[in-house]
């Protein structure tokens, strides 16, 4: 039986996808569910697996082409499941067996950076290669490069410059969806809003003391560490409460009051950032919202994100302080009309009644859409963020 094999239907929020690469050509074996395509969206790389055992017969859209929902990409034969796994066996290696055991963030980031997946140790399950297996290949490779090889000798005659030679090497490569996605919204946001930040600090020394007191009993009661980010999660939800302005949208000349409180957590991707959304947090407990980023966490390195976990959200939390960052301006995640900015935390000498002494300070920032949100709501609602944290025995008591 000939099937049509289409692009899945996409979100209304994704006009299109790009297609990524086919893992298997015409006439190659496959079993049922097994990866044929894949797709990347301005959010997610997909996969379309085969809907039953059987060959491709045509492929009408090559890699790099750009499809929309339904579209047509290939025509498929159905055979039986015993005739293709005695195919399979007779024919163990096959050039595309290897990359199809691959997830699609990491067959991504082989076609990207054209790795030889055979020279690279795999730590997972039977052997298989995982995101952090590519990671330490890349940065061993990156070390050879600067200490052994020119650049321009790695690099493909289409991505050098016709003008550059060994000593000033450079490249062109088309960015991905997602990155070209993020110029997008951050274009976006500068011209359709009036962004304003305000800036504050907090003296961590509340939450340093209650983590480190009980981070071993949390880790070892909930599978999971107890974190800067939960307390932050939590102090911000308590703060939207006060201050449900912060937790609106604009549409048009309407504004959109939320009545829940879904809070994105920026997490950094293979494919750049991402914003995956913790859903009522103001139903969810420390241990919950921990292992919540945790799966987001895991999740964004393999690539295996769900679509869902990245729409709508009222809020945003992103943690420069990881990377060392002091002081930043976050921008905007549009719709919503503002995001918290955390940095690292540094000891500095402060004046407590009248003397100087030496407490663990953050700086924190409050990004905010001035078209909605109006200075002095946006400055006391960073202030309640910061007397919840410097109090955090109410966000455990839920006063």
């Amino acid at each position: 039986m000939i099937i049509q094999i289409k692009v899945p239907t996409l979100p209304e929020s994704i006009s299109d996808a790009t297609l990524i690469s086919w893992q298997k050509e015409i006439g190659a074996p496959i079993i049922k569910g097994e990866s044929l395509i894949d797709l990347e969206t301005d959010k997610v790389v997909m996969e379309v697996p085969a809907p039953e055992s059987g060959h491709l017969t045509h492929i009408f859209k090559e890699n790099g082409a750009t499809v929309t929902g339904g579209e047509i990409l290939a025509t498929f034969e159905s055979i039986t499941h015993t005739k293709i796994s005695n195919t399979i066996e007779a024919n163990k290696k096959h050039k595309y067996s290897e990359s199809s055991e691959l997830s699609p963030a990491i067959r991504r980031i082989v076609l990207e950076k054209q790795l030889n997946i055979k020279q690279i140790k795999g730590t997972g399950k039977h052997g298989h290669l995982t995101m952090q297996d590519i990671q330490d290949h890349l940065k061993k490779d990156d070390h050879r490069t600067e200490t052994k090889t020119p650049i321009t000798t790695r690099l493909n005659n289409d991505e050098v410059s016709a003008n550059s030679h060994e000593t000033r090497p450079q490249k062109r490569v088309a960015m991905s969806r997602l990155r070209a996605k993020i110029a997008e919204r951050l274009l976006q946001t500068q011209q359709h809003s009036a962004t304003l930040t305000t800036f504050n600090e907090i003296n961590m020394a509340s939450v340093i003391a209650i983590r480190n007191e009980y981070k071993s009993h949390f880790q070892n009661q909930y599978g999971v560490k107890l974190g800067f980010m939960s307390f932050f999660i939590k102090a911000a939800t308590e703060a939207l409460k006060q201050y449900p302005i912060i937790n609106a949208s604009v549409d048009n000349n309407d504004i959109i009051y939320h009545g829940f409180y879904d809070i994105g957590v920026a997490v950094s991707s293979p494919r750049g950032l991402i914003v995956p959304v913790l859903r009522d947090t103001d139903q969810l407990n420390f241990a919950q919202i921990e292992k919540e980023i945790a799966t987001f966490a895991q999740q964004a390195s393999d690539g295996t994100i769900a679509y869902e976990d990245l729409i709508g959200g009222t809020f945003t939390v992103t943690n420069g302080g990881t990377y060392g960052s002091l002081l930043s301006t976050p921008l905007l995640n549009p719709p919503q009309s503002a995001i918290l900015g955390m940095h690292t935390i540094k000891e500095q000498a402060v004046i407590e009644k009248g003397e100087i002494v030496i407490r663990p300070m953050m700086n924190v920032a409050l990004s905010y859409n001035h078209c909605l949100i109006d200075g002095r709501d946006a400055v006391l609602f960073l202030k309640a963020i910061i007397a919840n944290l410097e109090t955090p025995e109410k966000l455990l008591l839920n006063l």
